[in-house]
């Protein structure tokens, strides 16, 4: 048995897994999106299934302790609506966001709201073929066109807010903020009034943040409050690989084209 993870830019990953298959890798974890298109990805997906390797996905926020407290509260409470908010610390200048439009060129559906559109994929029965509408919250929003440090320009968003509902009925929010801070959470309102919050990290974690900042100075914050949802991630993963266990709550390649599916539909 052999496991390889793929941690690269976007771009190189088609070509990296099919590496890791030709060298007898058994697992695969590869980290999001897993490839600049769907049609890239789709076919790495049956490239792997070809060859019986089993691929999972490094959507950390699946496992995340915010994300499950907020799904078990809505679903024991009737009429809850759940918001998804991620944000990176980012600085709010042209320097700042152009040096992470160009590093992050597939923009922030494909890059950094990836995870909250896996959730809902995952969690909330999204697909594009179950959409019934998408929502833009246009005072929220920014879109802007920057020159990255090769001084060509690039266009994203810098934050972003959209309320997805499907035609089954079921509805759900994103929001996602680049220079939005260090502190993610899922909110839950009833009637437009919010009910529960619980947010990552929460005060259980800000001793691990703590140690890990003094450890690593200069990386970004959200490195240190998804620590422990990694390790969780790449514990299953490698106990699947290594045991055969299940590899509970960790999503799959199916699930990751999905996703980028509905990135690319709401792009």
């Amino acid at each position: 048995k052999r496991l390889a993870l793929i941690s690269g830019r976007t771009a190189d990953n088609p070509r990296l897994l099919g590496e890791c298959i030709a060298n007898g890798c058994s697992t695969i974890y590869l980290e999001k999106p897993g490839a600049p298109s769907v049609a890239e990805l789709a076919a790495m997906r049956d490239e792997a299934k070809a060859a019986g390797v089993t691929v999972l996905m490094g959507y950390n926020k699946n496992v995340c302790k915010y994300v499950s407290k907020a799904r078990e509260y809505a679903d024991s409470h009737e009429g809850s609506h759940i918001t998804f908010v991620s944000n990176n610390a980012y600085e709010n200048t042209p320097e700042s966001l152009g040096e992470c439009f160009e590093r992050n060129a597939e923009g922030m559906l494909k890059n950094m709201a990836i995870h909250e559109l896996a959730l809902l994929v995952s969690f909330f029965d999204v697909s594009v073929e179950t959409i019934e509408k998408c929502e833009a919250d246009k005072e929220f929003s920014s879109c802007q066109t920057l020159k990255g440090p090769s001084g060509k320009e690039y266009t994203d968003f810098d934050k972003i807010k959209f309320t997805i509902t499907t035609k089954s009925g079921k509805c759900v929010s994103v929001q996602a903020d680049r220079c939005g801070g260090d502190v993610s959470w899922a909110a839950v309102d009833i009637d437009g009034k919010e009910v529960f919050r619980h947010s990552m990290p929460d005060e259980e974690d800000k001793a691990n943040v703590t140690v890990l900042q003094k450890e690593y100075p200069g990386a970004m914050p959200y490195f240190f409050s998804q620590d422990p949802d990694y390790i969780t991630v790449k514990e299953r993963v490698a106990s699947h690989c290594a045991n055969g266990t299940e590899p509970t709550g960790i999503a799959t390649i199916d699930t990751a084209v999905e996703t980028l599916r509905v990135a690319e539909y709401l792009t």
